[in-house]
């Protein structure tokens, strides 16, 4: 069983920056592929991105590429999602997500692990 921890949510204003991580329990974090997914209030939950085990791929949402960047540091059992120039429409609960396997993931259904989300609130 996979603990997922997510921080560094809050509020922003149209234009700012927010860093999340995603914090998990397991010691072989290095083996589980890492998605990040959003849902704002009445919408779907909607892929942000995700990442490889070991870093080397990643994976954007259109709405996201070039403004949003995900990393990873298996020594921490963590991932980050730098968040910059962001917009009204990127509020949201964002969530993290596990999978053990190789490449990307960008269905929410395939994951197995997910975290509780934290508030994404970025005013106009």
């Amino acid at each position: 069983q996979v603990q997922l921890v997510e921080s560094g949510g809050g509020l922003v204003q149209t234009g700012g920056s927010l860093r999340l991580s995603c914090a998990a329990s397991t010691r072989t974090f290095g083996s589980y592929t890492v998605g990040w997914f959003r849902q704002a209030p009445g919408k779907e939950r909607e892929f942000v991105t995700a990442i490889s085990r070991t870093g080397a791929t990643t994976s954007y949402g259109d709405s996201v590429k070039g403004r949003f960047t995900i990393s990873r540091d298996n020594a921490k059992n963590t991932v980050y999602l730098q968040m910059n120039r962001l917009k009204p429409e990127d509020t949201a609960v964002y969530y993290c997500a596990a999978k053990a396997t190789i490449g990307v993931v960008t269905t929410s259904s395939r994951y197995d692990y997910w975290g509780q989300g934290t508030q994404v609130t970025v005013s106009s």
